[in-house]
């Protein structure tokens, strides 16, 4: 059994789905602290101008140290003006008209009462089932596991039966540091490694990190294909160190 623990994203990028491709279960990591302006709230998409960040309008004043689990969105009106946003940069991509209408009845549809963590799984069930990936996803807060860092990573795995744990290179700095964690839990940690690929993509040059949706807008039914060719082998712990110790001396 091989889990991966990401936070839940806003419209994420290629390598968060290459992640939940390889995985058997795919843990919506929700009861951490919340970041401001951190990928929970925020992403990309490509302009004729380059890279232009969309941002969910969230609760924060009074709330510091509150979970992802807790976030209150805090004008549900955004929506519209990241449609109108995605529209206009993306009206004349090849599939456009084949994947608006579902992205933007999530989009047209927030509601009071929709936290962020709520609006981001529902986008995320709906990329999933757009690029056919089958890996279930279950969110932290409802497997009631403590632990900070490491340790909650661990408590989790373990809930779930896992084996093997595979974490974003992101994380590795950390991770490697308290590896002992989940070498106790007997649980085997890798390291996802990713390039992003190119595709076709309107205003050139060609930038990559952008939301899956210009992806998506732009390769159709290939956006999984294309996904995928961007995977490298997974990475060991000492594999990762010696990479991070090259780079240290380069």
């Amino acid at each position: 059994m091989r889990v991966a623990i990401c936070q839940p994203t806003y419209l994420p990028w290629l390598g968060y789905f290459d992640l939940m491709d390889q995985v058997d279960t795919f843990v919506l990591l929700d009861t951490v602290q919340f970041e401001k302006q951190s990928w929970q709230q925020r992403n990309r998409i490509k302009t004729p101008t380059g890279l232009q960040w969309l941002t969910v309008p969230i609760v924060f004043r009074g709330r510091f140290g509150q979970k992802i689990c807790e976030v209150e969105i805090r004008d549900t009106n955004f929506g519209r003006t990241h449609m109108r946003a995605i529209e206009l940069n993306y009206s004349r991509g090849r599939f456009f008209p084949d994947f608006f209408p579902g992205i933007s009845a999530i989009l047209g549809s927030i509601d009071p009462e929709m936290r962020l963590v709520d609006l981001n799984v529902r986008l995320l069930e709906w990329f999933v089932k757009v690029l056919g990936i089958r890996t279930p996803m279950v969110l932290a807060s409802s497997l009631d596991e403590a632990g900070k860092r490491t340790l909650l990573l661990a408590n989790l795995c373990r809930k779930l039966g896992a084996e093997q744990y595979v974490s974003p290179l992101g994380s590795a700095e950390y991770l490697l540091g308290e590896l002992a964690v989940m070498t106790e839990a007997k649980i085997e940690t890798l390291f996802h490694s990713y390039v992003h690929p190119q595709y076709e993509q309107r205003f050139p040059p060609f930038l990559p990190f952008a939301s899956v949706i210009d992806l998506i807008f732009n390769e159709g039914d290939r956006s999984m294909e294309i996904i995928r060719s961007g995977r490298q082998n997974l990475l060991t712990p000492d594999q990762v160190s010696t990479k991070t110790t090259e780079a240290k001396e380069a």
